[in-house]
């Protein structure tokens, strides 16, 4: 009875095949040369009489051969194929949502980057929606529509501090809006990092509460956020609506080797801001994340000028090679310490600080050389500066190397600075200060906002303090850690 099955399964297949074959336009030969390709090892008259009826084939080889049929098929966008002997994984996605996401996927492969805005558009289409990009300015401050027409992207920018898309950004959710037309507005996101927001429009206000439709528009920001920064490293175009403006050489040479601005891993978050956007000369910042440690650095190279950016550039470079030859804190500052002085063999140097947190403890180890101290915010208060670690600045010596410790708490914040923070002046000369330092990031906490949204606040409110113009070069790097990973969500203290 099995024997009976079995050959009746194989005579469907075969009829199968048959039918698909005729579909396909393949001559014998043709067939029977692409079968062979995909690791067909049966003769072609033995094929040929396996069409025909007389003669059989073993499982694996027809279902080699039904393969060679239907991606011919495929080739014809045919949707007759040819059966296998057995239940096969789908090869197509079925439903909108996958459909939408392998399109997007697919399209871009060989897509440059100022198609993106169109082929995401079309993957919209499929899911039944609309859907513009918007991004954010490397000001923080406005999110500028994704045209790379030639359009110019300050028409329709929409103010991060003023719009429900500006809302949707900074609290990192989607949110609906139904009037004058229903749509959503969903973040758009690599990781954690925040890049704008998605403009989904809609037909019915209905739809803006479809939970579904959430969730699926939610899925192609996550696919598009990892796009827009794997695409802009082989391509311009987006990174122009960012920043219309050109940035000077060295401000060019920093910005080619910052990491995102924001990232994260299980209960760590680290977020950084770099001023002025177009003309910083000398801050930096990097980190590396792993499973169990978590390593960043803050620096502040001497001068405002391109020289600045190949100091610092120095320093960056000697870092990464410390930290993959896995080197710790003492001999990290040692490498910097040498690169600096090797390659300048003057006075120049650059203050900083290099700094670990054991992501299981939360024990802080760090060294500051020449930098301003560190502040631990806990409870929504800073409660310390970091005295400890100190060592002059780079390049001028290690001196008597002492690494500082901390025990974090559950929660805390490391907040780093360069002097441009606390020294930007007013028009009356005053200091930003610490003290005013200390009171902003008091009322940050109290107002429940996360690392990224506190840093661009911050930022904002230092070039506030000094008239909208940057004096100095303004960094902050902003790193929280908790033992539970859900709780990073929820407000400081």
């Amino acid at each position: 009875m099995t024997a009976m099955k079995h050959d009746d399964d194989a005579d469907r297949q075969r009829r199968s095949i048959a039918l698909a074959l005729h579909r396909a336009e393949l001559t014998p030969g043709e067939l029977w040369l692409r079968y062979f390709t995909l690791g067909g090892d049966i003769g072609q008259s033995a094929v040929n009489a396996f069409l025909d009826g007389a003669g059989t084939l073993p499982p694996l080889q027809r279902d080699i051969l039904a393969h060679t049929v239907n991606e011919r098929l495929d080739e014809l966008t045919w949707s007759h194929r040819a059966s296998y002997s057995r239940p096969m994984r789908e090869g197509r996605p079925r439903g909108r949502m996958l459909r939408a996401l392998v399109s997007l996927l697919e399209s871009v492969e060989l897509a440059p980057p100022d198609r993106l805005p169109a082929l995401l558009s079309a993957a919209g289409r499929t899911l039944g929606v609309e859907i513009t990009m918007y991004l954010i300015d490397y000001d923080q401050r406005f999110l500028r529509p994704a045209v790379t027409d030639g359009a110019d992207s300050l028409d329709g920018a929409l103010d991060v501090a003023a719009t429900m898309a500006g809302r949707a950004f900074r609290e990192v959710r989607v949110l609906p809006q139904t009037t004058p037309q229903p749509k959503l507005w969903v973040p758009l996101i690599d990781g954690v990092e925040r890049l704008g927001v998605l403009e989904v429009r809609v037909e019915d206000e209905v739809d803006c509460y479809d939970h579904a439709l959430r969730a699926q528009c939610r899925w192609l920001a996550a696919l598009t956020g990892h796009l827009v920064p794997a695409m802009s490293r082989y391509g311009a175009a987006l990174d122009r609506i960012r920043l219309p403006i050109d940035r000077t050489i060295g401000s060019e040479l920093i910005w080619s080797l910052l990491p995102p601005l924001t990232a994260g891993v299980d209960n760590f978050v680290v977020a950084a801001l770099v001023e002025p956007r177009r003309s910083n000369s000398g801050d930096a910042f990097d980190y590396d994340l792993t499973e169990t440690t978590a390593r960043f650095l803050i620096l502040d190279a001497v001068g405002h000028d391109l020289r600045s950016g190949l100091i610092a550039a120095t320093v960056l470079a000697a870092y990464r090679k410390a930290r993959h030859a896995g080197y710790g804190l003492y001999e990290q500052a040692q490498v910097i310490d040498d690169a600096v002085r090797d390659q300048f063999r003057t006075a120049t140097f650059a203050t900083g600080v290099l700094a670990e947190v054991d992501l299981t403890s939360g024990r802080l180890r760090y060294v500051n050389a020449g930098h301003p101290f560190p502040l631990i915010m806990r409870a929504g208060k800073v409660v310390k500066p970091l005295g400890g670690g100190r060592r002059p600045p780079f390049g001028l010596g290690i001196g008597e190397l002492v690494v500082g410790e901390e025990a974090l708490q559950p929660d805390d914040w490391v907040v780093l600075y360069t002097d441009g923070v606390t020294e930007a002046r007013d028009h009356a000369g005053e200091f930003f200060g610490e003290e005013r330092l200390v009171d902003f990031l008091r009322r940050e906490a109290a107002s429940g906002h996360p690392p990224p949204e506190t840093a661009r606040r911050l930022i904002h409110a230092v070039l506030a303090h000094q008239d909208n113009k940057f004096q100095d070069d303004a960094t902050v790097l902003l790193a929280r850690w908790d033992n539970h990973r859900s709780r990073l969500l929820r407000p400081p203290g």
